[in-house]
């Protein structure tokens, strides 16, 4: 049975998450169209991924852990939204939790020390792209206050089929 949140504890992630974490990533390469991603990545390939997200700074990581056993139940990121000097005040949040962590508010506790963490940071909005259909991420977006700005229809194929994602910002 997975751990209730009061067993959770929620940390900056560091380098050595890197195995569990891409574990935890190519579950849903493999398995959904949630990311676009279409082959798994080794935990070296995955590094500098790892290395964008310091403890400080509007990139972060945070990873939830049972505190028991240290095992990893999810992540989430705040990650550029875009290359160019002008969205600098923009991230783009994300988050995955492991699929036998079940609905146990992982993600919540994910998003909400993120969020925290984040408060301080030079930082105007927050966009989440969600693949289609995803009604669990979507009701966790909303809860932390992100509104639906707009969908891109068949934006990516994966699995032979083509995905929508829908867009969502919070003003930080």
């Amino acid at each position: 049975m997975p751990p209730e949140p009061e067993e959770t504890q929620v940390r900056p992630g560091g380098e050595g998450d890197l195995p569990a974490l891409t574990d935890l990533y190519n579950h849903y390469v493999r398995e959904t169209a949630i990311t676009f991603d279409t082959a798994p990545f080794t935990p070296m390939e995955r590094l500098p991924w790892l290395l964008s997200h310091p403890v400080d700074g509007p990139y972060r990581l945070m990873v939830a852990t049972d505190t028991p056993s240290r095992r990893i139940l999810g992540y989430a990121t705040s990650s550029p939204f875009r290359p160019r000097p002008a969205y600098a005040t923009s991230v783009e949040t994300t988050v995955y939790v492991a699929p036998d962590a079940g609905r146990r508010g992982i993600g919540t506790l994910l998003y909400k020390a993120l969020f925290e963490a984040l408060a301080g940071e030079d930082l105007h909005r927050a966009y989440a792209g969600v693949t289609q259909p995803n009604d669990a991420s979507t009701r966790l977006h909303e809860r932390f206050g992100f509104r639906y700005v707009g969908t891109y229809r068949e934006v990516g194929r994966k699995f032979g089929r083509w995905w929508d994602v829908a867009w969502y910002e919070k003003e930080l």
